[in-house]
């Protein structure tokens, strides 16, 4: 049995401080041959991107990725809408979902499966601000048991 190797290369950190993840999906990109080389150089980010679904298909918006440079002017434009490649029994339950009143569908982090660029996508709801506050609370406990823990051995 081969093992696929996976190599993370961006993330969107900040996703899971400002939302609360309900479920995640992975899914391939309809990507061109410089958005690859581009995003295999690791020039791709994930600050503001989205997923929206249109006409039965999913497409992720908002995702930058930077031209890549031997390619001149037949190049991408870095801000193009890609489509993400789901089953459809995927995309009925999530067009179902997001019909929701507060849900939406992020990127959590782009990947490299193999030799295939991949998404993480997952369904969430925006967190209200004492959720966030009692989030730092959570994290600041931790960390100070952990020092605690440090010191006493």
């Amino acid at each position: 049995m081969t093992q696929t190797v996976i190599k993370k290369i961006a993330e969107n950190r900040k996703a899971r401080f400002d939302y609360e993840i309900l479920e995640t999906f992975e899914a391939g990109i309809e990507l061109k041959g410089s958005e690859v080389k581009s995003i295999r150089q690791g020039k791709v980010s994930l600050k503001g991107a989205y997923a929206d679904v249109k006409d039965g298909e999913v497409y992720l918006l908002g995702m930058n990725i930077a031209p890549y440079d031997p390619s001149g002017k037949f190049g991408h434009d870095p801000l193009r809408p890609r489509k993400l490649l789901l089953h459809k029994w995927e995309i009925k339950r999530l067009i179902g979902k997001v019909k929701e009143k507060g849900l939406t569908l992020i990127p959590l982090k782009v990947y490299l499966k193999g030799h295939l660029v991949k998404v993480e996508l997952a369904l969430v709801r925006g967190k209200r601000k004492y959720d966030k506050r009692e989030t730092i609370k959570r994290r600041e406990l931790e960390r100070e048991a952990k020092a605690a823990l440090k010191r006493s051995l």
